[in-house]
């Protein structure tokens, strides 16, 4: 069970959304493989916006992992060209 969520809130157009879904379905496996910690992957949509939920065992782990490779070299890099906002990041800790 995940102890900590990093969620990270992405302003996509609804026409780039298919293509910000596949980039998240090409990294869930190596996420939950290769992170340490990681525990769970979701995608969330709503009209307003995407958000991808991390369920980690810590939220050291959720914090290390935006400084990963897999985080800034592949994800982040791929999916640039469909942001047209910074997107907003939290970690919650589960009480």
């Amino acid at each position: 069970m995940a102890k900590a969520f990093l969620e990270i809130t992405l302003q996509i157009d609804n026409a780039d959304r298919a293509n910000a879904a596949g980039i998240y379905t090409k990294y869930k496996a190596p996420f939950l493989e290769r992170i340490e910690g990681a525990s769970s992957k979701e995608l969330l949509i709503r009209d307003e916006d995407v958000q991808v939920l991390h369920g980690f065992e810590s939220a050291d782990q959720a914090s290390a992992y935006l400084s990963s490779e897999l985080f800034t070299n592949d994800v982040v890099v791929e999916l640039k060209p469909y942001l047209k906002a910074t997107p907003e990041v939290r970690i919650y800790t589960v009480a």
